[in-house]
């Protein structure tokens, strides 16, 4: 065969390219200084000022046919490529996902083994099945029963639904009288446990996103009731602990949900007032993808403290620093002061004049004098 340049023109002129009929002009910058015989980019990349004089146009096709060739591969497949994989493709296709029924059957299966941890959970069920199916019933729809009260809608509207509470009674069933547990050891596997875990904050998040677009319906201006109902759908089930533990016959005001939170529940919190931000428009982003952003965070905050068994939240070290700041001194402070204040006070002879410790018993002396003033005045009289 000839050469690849026709007869009697150099290789700067038109050329013909195989399997096209169209002459196609190398773009300036692209000519044998840097495509070698076969048509590959002898220098790589186009590096910058190696490209066309200013004011030149390029012609792309031919441009994408000649990498194309050259290189082996489809600029326009890579392209597509790219695109799938952006950020907010990703997002939007992710938001698409159904949750029903896998990711409901791993918020189920999650929530009723939360349920079987509770101390006498066991003996209610074998007791009381029914109460033991009202408090699973609890866990796994309490967030839709909060939302609809805050909302004003008929409680027992989510229901309606016969096919997630025929599944989420189907998982209750098989947690507790499976024979020889095999089901509970199962879902107990801690690989497994995790996955189901990951699922469920995946549902968490949805939800939060749900009940604000839904508050926003009725409420468009009402930030806080916006706000309540997102953090009441990921974690109504916390927040309804007490009436779920009178099912039980249990009674704990020490364990209220408010006075210690747990991470989900500061995180539904959280994310309830990005997501209320996002849909008054004051957050610069898309649903879906802070949807898919705070899903990935709760996923793995929450599969770790599973994994390493920790009770603890990442917001610990924030908080930290900004509610003393805020909200004065924190909790931690109060309590090794009042534990520790009596005896740096007997040891080094009382506070100075600023010390929270020796106000009190200074006020306690003048009153004391002040009452010894008036028995003696009484006395004179």
């Amino acid at each position: 065969m000839g050469s690849r340049w026709p007869e009697g023109r150099s290789s700067g002129h038109p050329t013909r390219l195989q399997g096209t009929e169209r002459p196609h002009h190398p773009p300036r910058g692209l000519g044998p200084s840097l495509l070698s015989r076969g048509g590959r980019v002898g220098g790589g990349a186009w590096r910058a000022g190696a490209g066309p004089a200013a004011g030149a146009q390029l012609p792309g096709r031919g441009l994408r046919d000649l990498l194309g060739r050259g290189l082996g591969w489809d600029p326009a497949g890579a392209m597509e490529l790219l695109s799938a994989l952006s950020l907010g493709e990703l997002a939007l296709s992710f938001s698409r996902v159904p949750l029903f029924p896998v990711f409901d059957l791993s918020y189920f299966i999650v929530s009723i083994l939360y349920l079987k941890y509770e101390p006498g959970a066991v003996e209610l069920s074998r007791r009381h099945p029914l109460a033991s199916w009202l408090c699973a019933m609890l866990h796994c729809f309490g967030s839709y029963i909060l939302a609809d009260l805050l909302l004003g809608e008929p409680l027992i509207d989510y229901f309606s639904n016969n096919s997630s509470v025929l599944l989420a009674s189907a998982v209750w069933y098989l947690i507790f009288f499976c024979p020889l547990d095999l089901f509970y050891k199962c879902v107990c596997f801690l690989p497994v446990k995790l996955i189901f875990v990951a699922m469920k904050e995946v549902v968490r998040v949805r939800k939060i996103a749900v009940g604000i677009h839904h508050a926003h319906h009725h409420y468009h201006h009402g930030w806080f009731v916006m706000i309540a109902t997102g953090w009441v759908k990921g974690s109504g089930v916390a927040l309804m602990s007490k009436f779920e533990q009178l099912l039980r016959g249990v009674w704990k005001p020490e364990t209220n949900e408010i006075l210690h939170m747990s991470f989900p529940t500061k995180a539904s919190l959280y994310g309830a007032i990005l997501f209320t931000l996002q849909q008054t428009r004051w957050l610069p982003v898309s649903k879906a993808s802070l949807t898919f952003i705070f899903t990935v965070f709760m996923v793995s905050c929450k599969v770790f403290l599973t994994a390493t068994h920790s009770h603890g939240s990442p917001f610990d070290v924030l908080e930290g620093y900004i509610c003393p700041v805020l909200f004065g001194a924190a909790w931690g402070d109060d309590h090794y002061h009042n534990n520790h204040g009596g005896s740096h006070g007997g040891s080094h002879g009382g506070g100075g004049p600023g010390s929270p410790h020796s106000a009190l018993p200074a006020k306690s002396k003048e009153e004391l004098s002040e009452g010894s003033r008036k028995k003696k005045t009484k006395k004179a009289d």
